[in-house]
């Protein structure tokens, strides 16, 4: 395929780099190795300057500008990690940008972005308007439009990252990449492909993709990349409808398997990675441990899973946590209808104890939907041990005549 890049073009991206970038470390989790029964590293790009691979591919774009392009000023559409990598690549060079921002992005994401220098404008509820209003910005301006993952330069510095793998890790066999719009994942590969077919090898590179916005499998099955209708996710630095169209050949070339995740398994995912690697995530950085951690993937030989970005809003972040734990049956609200009468709640109250179970949160009223006279609610947030007790926990109020419902988060 002609707009393959090279293994040479790779190294020199890496060149440019070099001294912009952070060479991020590799950390070994032995909990996710215990699971999938190889060993599991996991590529810290969560700790990159502004907080996600973006930087890669934006800075190397830049810097190839010609000085009349550059003279024009860059304008970008993101709803935070290419926002910030663009940003801070046109303050690095001396280029004017100018980034469309969604209303609703997260703050902590709008300061970094203005922070870097940036002219920020905010409009629409979504991603899809300022993109429009960039590529219109563009047109009338003359600014250079930075698009966030379907260029060839974007691609190449993206790639960067793989040869990262393959230098510090000369064993490496699988690698478990997040795919949004494919530029992370078809550069990596790529990359990957090309430095171990250099030196005699094979590895398998393994896609993951949020189900709720998966627009690979589909496409990948069609042999052209396709529209889907995407649905709310958390992993929203992947929610992408359709696929780039140098990404998706590179993709459909180079990586092996794709396979999606649900909401579920990615919260249990930052949740596993708060408590066992240290390491702040979001959610579309932890998409590969999700994959693990479900099942999803069977790997060969010494793997990486990239955590490719850690930029969550501190209050997702809680929700998150409060979502993984009740994922993880660690966690769970109960409503209880109780008769008005003393010593109910002393009694559920003793019930809980004789099982281990830790209140966190207790809400008692009178006031409510479809209640008698005669009755009350009780509402419980509890702390429990796993599925396992969990499912304890409700059968001991049960079977002492009580009627438990598990609220949903």
């Amino acid at each position: 395929m002609n707009d393959t890049p090279t293994l040479a073009e790779f190294e020199d991206a890496a060149q440019a780099l070099r001294g912009i970038i952070t060479r991020t470390p590799l950390d070994e989790s032995l909990h996710l190795t215990d699971l999938l029964g190889v060993p599991v590293n996991l590529k810290l790009e969560n700790l990159q300057r502004t907080g996600s691979f973006k930087i890669r591919g934006a800075t190397y774009r830049l810097s190839r500008l010609t000085p009349e392009e550059r003279a024009r000023g860059v304008v970008a559409a993101s709803a935070g990690n290419h926002a910030q990598g663009v940003a801070l690549a046109a303050q690095q060079l001396g280029i004017a940008a100018t980034i469309f921002m969604p209303l609703g992005v997260p703050v902590p994401k709008l300061l970094a972005t203005k922070g870097y220098g940036a002219e920020v404008i905010l409009e629409g509820a979504t991603v899809e308007t300022p993109l429009r209003l960039a590529a219109e910005f563009a047109e009338r301006t003359g600014a250079v439009l930075i698009h966030p993952f379907d260029h060839r330069d974007i691609v190449v510095g993206q790639g960067t990252l793989g040869l990262e793998l393959v230098e510090d890790m000369p064993d490496l066999e699988t690698v478990i990449v997040g795919i949004g719009g494919g530029g992370l994942a078809a550069g990596v590969a790529a990359a990957v492909k090309a430095r171990a077919a250099a030196e005699g090898r094979e590895v398998r590179i393994i896609g993951v993709q949020a189900h709720n916005s998966a627009a690979y499998p589909s496409s990948l099955a069609a042999g052209r990349p396709m529209q889907v209708e995407t649905t709310p996710t958390i992993a929203d630095g992947i929610a992408v409808a359709r696929p780039g169209d140098l990404p998706f050949e590179l993709i459909r070339q180079y990586v092996d398997e794709v396979v999606t995740v649900t909401e579920d398994d990615i919260a249990r995912a930052l949740l596993v990675l708060l408590e066992r690697a240290k390491q702040v995530v979001e959610p579309a950085g932890a998409v590969g441990v999700a994959a693990i951690l479900a099942g999803k993937v069977k790997a060969s030989g010494p793997t990486v899973t990239i955590l490719s970005g850690g930029n969550i809003d501190p209050l997702l972040l809680q929700r998150v946590v409060a979502h993984g734990l009740s994922a993880s049956g660690r966690y769970m609200s109960l409503r209880i209808p109780l008769p008005d009468r003393p010593g109910q709640l002393a009694r559920v109250s003793e019930l809980l104890a004789q099982v281990g179970a830790n209140v966190i949160e207790v809400l008692h009223t009178r006031h409510g939907q479809g209640l008698q006279i005669s009755e009350v609610i009780l509402q419980l947030s509890v702390e429990t041990r796993g599925a396992e007790h969990r499912a304890l926990v409700i059968k001991t109020l049960e079977d002492a005549g009580f009627v438990a419902t598990v609220v949903p988060d």
